[in-house]
């Protein structure tokens, strides 16, 4: 038997805080496609049952549209069953009465097709403690409990109990929460998951993305599935001595393997002219046409020459002076007031 766990799909996530408007309606649409696809690859593979462990959806008030594309995708593939485990964004109305779209509530609802059970509850406030013991399972089948928290060593809302979890007879403990892939044991018998988000939705969401497919025979077994139309990838380009636009893009180009389906957040580092202007914003204009999107963001350090400035008897010196004289501020702090300082004293702009 093939099933599929996936979670933190959040379909209808604005995203427009973390891109432009364009980048964050194709993002919406790469999500709800990457859902798609993977329907159709579990239809394709002969998977029998797709786990959704929780934040389908981004909001508890989802968008009408994102609640028909869902509801459609479940209701136009009757031969796979959706078994739709609520997460902490999940709306409590958020449900259609469809023969393969199966729920959960605040027991154990236990779902099983021959020798694989299926167990899940959503963890609330009140029965956060109380749900471990009376977890029934029992030995001699292939037992997959859903939860979606965060694993650890207390019990809570939003929190998975690992170690009331172990020696309850569980194979496959699949999580959501978390949106990276992540598995270690449980106990001697099972593993817990988490299958980590279809697509990553912000530059804090970086790297592979997919969901896990558990093959069910003698034993549960796993295997992460790559499933991310367009990642995100997060890189560095150190831009010590560079000092221009265009020699940055050279330096990018020979040092940077760029994807044309791939989104980058580019983060330049090392050691600059204090008084130079910010390399970030025509560096990113110059590197649109060489992936889906790229956000540049400036990390660098300003190197500040303080002995021309230390005895210049000028407005520029007495600020100066006065900065570094402050107990206030760190070394690195005192050298980005003074090169802001002596920009605007210069009469430049000071970029963010």
């Amino acid at each position: 038997m093939k099933i599929i766990h996936c979670a933190d799909v959040h379909l209808g996530s604005k995203l427009t805080s973390k891109f432009p408007k364009r980048i964050a309606d194709e993002r919406r649409m790469e999500v709800r496609n990457s859902f798609r696809r993977m329907v159709e690859f579990a239809r394709a593979q002969g998977v029998k049952v797709i786990l959704l462990a929780g934040d389908v959806f981004d909001s508890d008030k989802p968008y009408k549209k994102d609640k028909d594309f869902f509801f459609s995708v479940v209701e136009n593939n009757p031969d796979v069953d959706f078994l739709y485990l609520r997460g902490n964004h999940d709306g409590d109305g958020e449900s259609k009465d469809l023969p393969n779209l199966k729920t959960f509530g605040n027991e154990w609802t236990y779902y099983t097709y021959g020798d694989t059970v299926f167990a899940g509850v959503e963890i609330s406030a009140q029965n956060a403690s109380s749900i471990y013991s009376t977890l029934n399972l029992s030995a001699d089948k292939k037992n997959v409990v859903l939860l979606h928290g965060q694993v650890g060593d207390t019990s809570g809302k939003d929190k998975v109990n690992r170690i009331k979890l172990r020696e309850k007879n569980v194979d496959y403990l699949a999580l959501g929460h978390i949106h990276s892939y992540g598995s270690e044991r449980l106990d001697k018998r099972g593993v817990y998951a988490y299958c980590g988000c279809l697509e990553g939705r912000g530059f804090d969401e970086t790297g592979v993305k997919g969901f896990v497919l558990l093959s069910v025979g003698e034993m549960v077994s796993h295997t992460f599935v790559p499933f991310s139309q367009s990642p995100i990838e997060r890189v560095e380009l150190d831009v010590s001595g560079v000092d221009d636009a265009y020699a940055a893009y050279l330096l990018a180009k020979r040092q940077i393997t760029f994807s044309r389906d791939t989104v980058y957040r580019v983060e330049l580092t090392g050691e600059v002219d204090a008084n130079g202007v910010s390399l970030a914003p025509d560096l990113q204009k110059h590197l649109q046409d060489e992936c889906a999107f790229v956000d540049v963001k400036d990390c660098t350090k300003k190197k500040l020459d303080w002995s021309a400035y230390e005895n210049d008897v000028s407005l520029k010196g007495e600020f100066a002076r006065t900065v570094y004289a402050s107990a206030d501020f760190t070394e690195e702090e005192k050298a980005q007031i003074v090169a802001y300082g002596l920009r605007a004293l210069a009469g430049g702009e000071i970029e963010e």
